[in-house]
């Protein structure tokens, strides 16, 4: 794919969910992965990109994966949460597919208090792999989920331990578990097979705040606890870094979650990705979420994320370390274009 000479765009007209940023050092470009949208000309379920010299102005996006472009793939629809990662010498794709055809049990009705309200059905992360970072990506497996097919595994992303072996760090949410949690299966090389036993990080629970913002009147007990977007992180000082998303002062009524959207963060000192686990205070609430870090090419830490959550558009901030905690610096609304 050719590289664009014209950049017409700013964050604010940039319709786009779960961001996801490589700053790459070879084009001197930033690559915005997003879902698929029909403006960029070509419609249905995968993965656009836009593309940036300066993080401010963008080129019109281009598809660079499409279901569609797949032989007889186990799920065609949602392409959720696109992440692309350096690996053994190519580009990777993560990005989460469903399949409405293979339902999934749901808890019992009444179980928490009232009616479950959304049926489930086998949603996984897909690994697809490209030359070029601008792709096309094929799927890696197109013929059935890498991880277990019983399992919901959301917005996955990869992560690589210290001894150079991979994982995938996935949401098993709240639509299967009511207290969803960040879980890891450890990869193969090749990325497309389960090497061992999965991990639990954390529960969407153990984030203590979640409890003290419930509403007067909600009980503890039927209030979901959402993980959504998962994304590791090393810290200077050898701290892993977790940034994910929830929702605070939530309910589950019979229309599904009522609550705003926040990007959280969760910190494990040891550096290991068994944790222990604590959990932190929100970075960023106002119905924000589904972040991740980058590091822009003037050596800034920058975090991107979507607000709001329906009809979103990109928000960047600037992030600073104080030993092994995140802080948010500033939001750096001079790169909306305005």
């Amino acid at each position: 794919m050719s590289e664009p000479t014209d950049f017409p765009l700013h964050l604010p007209d940039m319709p786009l969910h779960d961001p996801y940023v490589v700053a790459d050092a070879e084009t001197g470009l930033y690559h915005l992965f997003t879902s698929n949208l029909d403006l960029s000309g070509t419609p249905g379920a995968g993965t656009m990109v836009y593309r940036s010299p300066n993080l401010r102005d963008w080129s019109d996006p281009v598809p660079v994966f499409l279901t569609a472009d797949e032989q007889e793939p186990w799920a065609r629809h949602g392409a959720w949460a696109p992440e692309v990662h350096r690996w053994n010498g190519r580009w990777y794709l993560f990005t989460t597919l469903h399949d409405t055809d293979a339902p999934l049990p749901v808890p019992r009705p009444g179980e928490y208090g009232t009616p479950f309200p959304v049926a489930n059905y086998r949603r996984s992360t897909v690994v697809a792999v490209a030359d070029d970072l601008t792709g096309p990506y094929r799927m890696l497996k197109p013929e059935k989920p890498i991880l277990p097919a019983e399992l919901m595994t959301l917005d996955g992303t990869l992560y690589v331990d210290d001894a150079g072996k991979p994982w995938m760090v996935y949401a098993n949410e709240w639509l299967q578990r009511i207290d969803g949690t960040v879980e890891a299966f450890p990869l193969n090389d090749a990325l497309d097979a389960v090497a061992g036993d999965p991990v639990v990080l954390f529960r969407g629970s153990d984030a203590s705040w979640l409890s003290r913002e419930l509403p007067a009147g909600v009980p503890h007990q039927i209030a979901p606890y959402v993980t959504d977007g998962p994304q590791l992180y090393r810290a200077p000082g050898g701290a892993l870094v977790c940034l994910w998303s929830t929702y605070e002062k939530n309910r589950l009524t019979a229309g599904g979650i009522d609550g705003d959207y926040v990007q959280t963060w969760a910190v494990s000192p040891s550096g290991r990705l068994e944790g222990p686990w604590q959990q932190r205070e929100p970075l960023v609430r106002a119905d924000s979420g589904h972040g991740m870090l980058f590091t822009a090419f003037d050596g800034t830490l920058m975090l991107i994320l979507h607000r709001p959550f329906t009809n979103a558009r990109g928000k960047l901030y600037e992030m600073a370390w104080h030993d092994d905690e995140l802080k948010v610096a500033r939001h750096r609304t001079d790169l909306d274009g305005d």
